[in-house]
């Protein structure tokens, strides 16, 4: 699994003009891929690397502080643009393998004690965000 993590103060994401999603102050803007040899363990500890990664002001991590995660289902993660001028998508997960791993990220998260907000899986979204630092790092599992 592959998640770009932005900190943020507030961030939100809409699908057809509604909000689906959002987070209020301080907290972790989460962009999640999934490729083919992902599992339900790679979810899990993706989710206990972000709910303790301190990145937060004052080197704190959500857990820290009860800070809030959006948390976004983003194919395009695993996109390839090496070659040619049009990314291929291959090494992205399907949509019937990714979307019920993206959701037992969620789950964990929340398991651990996080208040997780997400976007819509395969949903055409808009998301908003202040990010805070500026602040983005890759992070791998």
């Amino acid at each position: 699994m592959r998640a770009v993590v932005q900190r943020v103060d507030g961030a939100s994401v809409t699908v057809d003009g509604e909000t689906v999603g959002e987070i209020v102050g301080q907290g972790l803007c989460v962009l999640v891929g999934v490729t083919h040899e992902d599992t339900p363990e790679s979810a899990v500890k993706l989710a206990r690397k972000l709910w303790g990664l301190r990145v937060l002001a004052g080197e704190k991590s959500c857990s820290d502080i009860g800070a809030p995660l959006l948390v976004i289902s983003q194919f395009t993660l695993y996109g390839d643009a090496r070659k040619g001028r049009r990314p291929t998508w291959a090494a992205a997960a399907p949509g019937e393998i990714a979307e019920p791993l993206v959701a037992a990220v969620c789950d964990a998260l929340r398991a651990l004690g996080a208040t997780v907000a997400t976007g819509r899986f395969g949903a055409q979204m808009r998301v908003s965000l202040t990010n805070d630092g500026p602040f983005t790092v890759l992070v791998e599992v």
